[in-house]
């Protein structure tokens, strides 16, 4: 029993240091975020990041069923990008990279490990590519996952991409296209492979 409230106690002296950190250093935070396991969150000077109300943050392994392989990791690229995660948001090992803007909706769950990038970080068409800028965002490039979500572990969202409401991304998943809302997708690339019946 001791144990068991000295834990508590530990956790949540983490989640209210971590919190505070994150509010000093320009990151918008809503009431009642939960965190285990320590995230990386790192702004660009002029971007922005919000954390909605009652996230969930797990870059913990001993806080979700899988486990996690990394912590959270929250990073905004360039000046102008911006990173927004809904209220009642889970996050497991997630990584969010944003050079434009990626935006969560409310309620979605993402599972271990996903990877949501809207760039790709390095030029295609141009060799040697090595020491070149973070290629320039476009509008378009953005990504949007809609309200009531689920992300299976281990997928990876590509910039572009927006996932409707209500829908579910199997795990392994590579998502390069648009995903209609209520439907099941899945595959590398992802397609749909059933409507939601209810």
């Amino acid at each position: 029993m001791a144990v068991s409230i000295v834990h508590k106690v530990a956790s949540r002296v983490v989640r209210v240091v971590s919190s505070a950190s994150l509010r000093g250093r320009g990151i918008g935070i809503g009431r009642g975020l939960t965190m285990h396991g320590v995230p990386i969150v790192t702004r660009h000077p002029g971007s922005i990041i919000e954390i909605g109300d009652r996230v969930s943050l797990i870059s913990d392994p001993r806080w979700t069923a899988l486990g996690v392989a990394r912590p959270v990791i929250l990073r905004t690229m360039a000046r102008g990008a911006s990173i927004r995660i809904g209220d009642d948001s889970g996050l497991s090992g997630t990584t969010i990279c944003a050079a434009v803007n990626v935006t969560i909706g409310e309620r979605v769950l993402i599972g271990a490990d996903v990877l949501i990038a809207d760039t790709q970080f390095h030029e295609v068409d141009m060799v040697p590519r090595r020491h070149l800028p973070l290629p320039t965002g476009e509008p378009a490039d953005a990504v949007t996952v809609g309200e009531d979500v689920f992300i299976g572990a281990r997928s990876v969202i590509l910039k572009g991409v927006t996932i409707g409401a209500g829908s579910v991304v199997g795990a392994g998943s590579v998502v390069t296209k648009d995903i209609p809302p209520r439907v099941v997708a899945a595959g590398n690339p992802a397609r749909v492979i059933r409507e939601i019946s209810q």
